[in-house]
């Protein structure tokens, strides 16, 4: 029993110090374009029209028809995220989607400027950029976590973000009985 329990205070300590390692790794000017973005929601800078994601996404895939299958990095500009570059065009989109929009809570504007996707005019871009990494780093050093029960953990933005630009940093309050 004791041997359980120092090891999952070992395997909590390896977590707090992989984050706090990559909390350091997050650059300065990362930060302060973090705080620029109200606190994490997204703000747009270019106007109150509305934004149709679902018609803003029908839209690329038309621009894309006929290379799908293309790696995306040969179909799409400016994208730096190896996994992305070499994932098939036809998944990409839905990719993003998935991975940011859903998870953080945003649409493509919070991270992208519409029309011009490859910009990076927007410092929440290369957040994201940083955080998909930082997530990757999180797996990774998982897997030398002894004595859980998936062989494969998964982490995922989701895991922190649950929906949410912002991540919650506190606890909600324990309900009284």
């Amino acid at each position: 029993m004791k041997r359980r329990y120092t090891t999952g205070i070992k395997a909590s300590v390896m977590l707090i110090i992989t984050i706090g390692v990559a909390a350091m790794n997050w650059t300065r000017e990362s930060r302060r374009a973090y705080a620029q973005t109200n606190n994490g929601q997204s703000v747009d800078v270019q106007g109150d029209k509305p934004f149709d994601q679902k018609q803003a996404l029908a839209e690329l895939r038309k621009k894309i028809a006929g290379q799908e299958d293309k790696p995306a990095g040969e179909v799409f500009k400016n994208i730096q995220v190896p996994l992305f570059k070499r994932l098939p065009a036809k998944y990409f989109l839905g990719a993003m989607e998935f991975l940011f929009s859903k998870s953080i809570g945003v649409d493509c504007r919070h991270c992208h400027v519409e029309e011009q996707w490859e910009k990076d005019d927007k410092p929440t871009k290369q957040i994201g950029r940083e955080m998909y990494a930082l997530m990757l780093s999180i797996q990774d050093n998982l897997k030398k976590v002894s004595n859980l029960k998936s062989a494969n953990p998964v982490v995922t933005c989701y895991t922190c973000h649950r929906g949410q630009a912002k991540p919650e940093i506190e606890l909600p309050e324990l309900k009284k009985k």
